[in-house]
């Protein structure tokens, strides 16, 4: 049976998961900010929460009509075979956001989506009272310039946690977004990859990961395994092709460092949970001494903003540093993450290339410097 689904990402990142999304096979409807809406069969629902390595969840679409109103709101929601998905001791919160649209109250809105699917379970299995033991179905309404969405989330737990970092530093990266800065700096095998602040080590493992074709979800479990209309063995036979196309024979490299000694142990943690740790070497060494060794490499490094870690002073006086011993680099090429307005004048050189991000809720650019200065 073939679905509609909608793959959200942090903004910046749609491009990237659109072609993820094209090279699993399957058809992109539509990419707005945050979003990417395609088709696929029931199989695309395994497939791509244990592949897609720049979304954070994925849904399947029920229905999309016009809401200007409560009043549409509820028979549109009614009006959708909720019962070809959930049985009738299946427990269906719901949750939402409406962006750009009249119906404003996120609670009303919850409250109507709520009793228009009641109302149409209630016929279809011809009892008045839910009492939502079983299997939890998050029904998720996403209302823009007054058309809703009503969809099943198919993931549960957000794609971005793969499951190798219990623990992080203070300020960590969320995982979907190191990927994206691993795969934007294009890692080779004979380039050295390396950040130098590495923290809870996120960047250089999803670089190996990206680097060794390590499906980002296959040693997590999705809220879609337990759904009736979905066979549990499309997610088995996902797990096996995600495991039959890692690359065995990988001779990539990546360098995990950091300064602190704690950071370090949990980069060390990490990298052994998610099964990089023969191709990330992790270590205590300061950024502000870091040498190419005679070999060519590539920096991707999420530094301190002066927002959780340090002050702005303290900041900016690290990136001004940053810059002169950066330079001494040979001709490796640098890629950084930050969301101070003033980075290039810090670091006294123009980037090459600047790409608009956004690391949770922070504005970011995300500086690349490719040619020698």
């Amino acid at each position: 049976m073939e679905y509609t689904y909608v793959a959200t990402c942090l903004f910046g990142l749609e491009k990237l998961l659109g072609e993820e999304i094209n090279a699993l096979g399957y058809k992109r409807i539509e990419t707005i900010d945050g979003r990417v809406t395609f088709t696929g069969d029931d199989r695309a629902a395994a497939r791509c929460n244990v592949g897609l390595r720049f979304a954070e969840r994925l849904f399947i679409r029920i229905g999309q009509f016009e809401s200007d109103s409560f009043e549409k709101l509820f028979e549109g929601t009614k009006a959708l075979r909720w019962e070809s998905f959930i049985g009738s001791r299946d427990a269906f919160p719901v949750k939402g956001h409406a962006v750009k649209s009249k119906l404003f109250s996120i609670p009303d809105c919850q409250s109507i989506v709520k009793k228009a699917v009641v109302e149409r379970l209630k016929k279809a299995y011809n009892i008045s009272w839910f009492e939502e033991s079983g299997t939890k179905y998050q029904i998720e309404f996403f209302i823009l310039n007054d058309v809703a969405s009503l969809m099943i989330d198919t993931s549960g737990v957000a794609l971005h946690k793969r499951g190798y970092r219990p623990l992080s530093s203070a300020a960590p990266l969320r995982e979907t977004l190191a990927a994206a800065l691993a795969k934007l700096s294009r890692p080779r095998e004979d380039v050295l990859f390396w950040d130098p602040m590495c923290g809870s080590g996120t960047i250089p493992i999803e670089a190996a990961m990206l680097a060794n074709n390590i499906a980002p979800g296959i040693n997590r479990r999705f809220d879609g395994e337990n759904f009736a209309f979905l066979p549990q063995s499309l997610w088995k036979e996902a797990r096996d092709e995600a495991k039959d196309n890692i690359k065995t024979d990988s001779k990539f490299e990546a360098y995990a460092s950091d300064i602190d000694s704690e950071c370090v142990n949990l980069a060390l943690e990490n990298c052994r949970k998610a099964g990089v740790n023969n191709c990330v070497k992790v270590f205590i060494k300061d950024a502000l001494e870091i040498t190419t060794g005679g070999r060519r490499g590539t920096i991707v490094c999420n530094p301190p903003y002066g927002e959780r870690l340090m002050s702005i002073p303290e900041v900016e006086a690290l990136y001004v540093k940053m810059g002169r011993h950066f330079a001494t680099l040979d001709n490796w090429q640098i890629y950084i993450l930050t969301s101070h307005e003033e980075f290039e004048k810090l670091y006294g050189r123009r980037a090459d290339k600047i790409r608009k991000l956004y690391n949770g809720m922070i504005r970011c650019n995300y500086y690349q410097f490719f040619k020698k200065k």
